[in-house]
């Protein structure tokens, strides 16, 4: 089965990760398998100093996988190797119907653009980042030819995203 691909990019507090967020939620409610991907820009870490498998990545473990009765995960420390592309990353994902991706804005899936008049900068994204497919906006925003949204419509934006990959409707 071909993944399909939809992705959220914008500048720094343009509203990705609450749209993210909502339509996660959504897909979720219409009954698709979500998952997410989501692209940081800076060290990061999921857990505190302390825990038992952060003393294991401190130590010098590549992987730490952590494993409970309600969920797992793996963290892959990246020492001397180079970040990983998206499909590599995507290659790593569970089989689902929707995979929305956050950040990753110079990468060839389609994407919808956030903004926001609070957001770090207001130069606009289409145009200049390959395949924005619409825009979601907190404000009047110029588009061109892109559709454009309200940045709230998420009933309106997952309409337009399951129409673009061809998903069920509700």
């Amino acid at each position: 089965m071909t993944q399909r691909i939809f992705g959220i990019t914008g500048w720094k507090n343009s509203g990705k990760t609450t749209l993210t967020e909502n339509l996660v939620e959504e897909f979720a409610r219409r009954g698709l398998r979500v998952a997410t991907v989501k692209h940081a820009h800076h060290t990061f870490d999921l857990e505190q100093p302390g825990t038992d498998s952060f003393r294991h990545r401190n130590a010098g473990a590549v992987e730490t996988a952590i494993v409970s009765s309600r969920r797992w995960a793996l963290l892959h420390e990246i020492r001397e190797e180079e970040e990983p592309a998206l499909d590599d990353v995507l290659e790593k994902l569970s089989p689902c119907d929707l995979v929305l991706v956050e950040g990753y804005k110079r990468e060839p899936h389609p994407k919808i653009e956030c903004r926001r008049l609070e957001a770090r900068d207001q130069t606009p994204l289409a145009g200049a980042v390959p395949n924005i497919r619409a825009v979601a906006a907190d404000h009047a925003s110029k588009t061109g030819d892109l559709p454009l949204f309200a940045l709230d419509d998420v009933d309106g934006i997952a309409g337009f995203i399951a129409d673009h990959l061809d998903l069920p409707k509700d």
